[in-house]
This record gives C-alpha cells, sequence and structure tokens, in this order.
C-alpha cells in the first residue's frame, strides 16, 4: 500500500467560491511533481478523469466537499494532508 510520504496534497482554485476550490490527494510515484495543470486544461473534458487518474489523482475534492467532511470530523483542516491521506485508506483507494 502507498505510504503518506509518497503522496502530496494539491490545492486549486478557480474562482472564489467553494465549489472552485479542488484538493487533490497525489500519487507521487506516478507525479513527483504534482498534478501538470496545463496539460489537464489542454484535456478533453470527456477524458478528464482518465487524466487525471494517469496524473496519479488519488482522491479530489471540491470545498464545498472538504467542509462537510470537516464538519463531520471525517477530514482535519490543520492537517488536511494526513486526513485525506487517511480517508484515501479507509476507503480502500491506495493500492
Amino acid at each position: 500500500m502507498l505510504k503518506k510520504q509518497d503522496t502530496g496534497l494539491e490545492e486549486f482554485t478557480f474562482g472564489d467560491e467553494a465549489a472552485d476550490f479542488f484538493y487533490i490527494l497525489v500519487n507521487k510515484k506516478i507525479s513527483p511533481d504534482g498534478i501538470n495543470v496545463e496539460k489537464l486544461r489542454l484535456s478533453d473534458p470527456r477524458n478528464f478523469d482518465s487524466v487525471l487518474n494517469d496524473m496519479g489523482c488519488i482522491i479530489m475534492l471540491n470545498g464545498i466537499e472538504v467542509e462537510e467532511l470537516i464538519k463531520r470530523g471525517e477530514l482535519q483542516r490543520d492537517d488536511l494532508h494526513t486526513s485525506m491521506y487517511e480517508l484515501a485508506r479507509d476507503e480502500e483507494l491506495l493500492r
């Protein structure tokens, strides 16, 4: 199973609303430099999920989802990387 140190948390924003913020847990063994935003931007929208998977995306949540999971106690705002890693582990998303 992938260890936490083999993952990274990336944050992207495309606006000012919570739905415009995205948090991506990335497999650094696949993408040591993280998500290539330019390649993602140029990808065919029909293949968006596939491109993210190819870049090592383990889980992607928007700001609304993150806030809801924090309210439920499933994510910790002060250590989002660790808590997203643990969520992915608990959901059996790590290989």
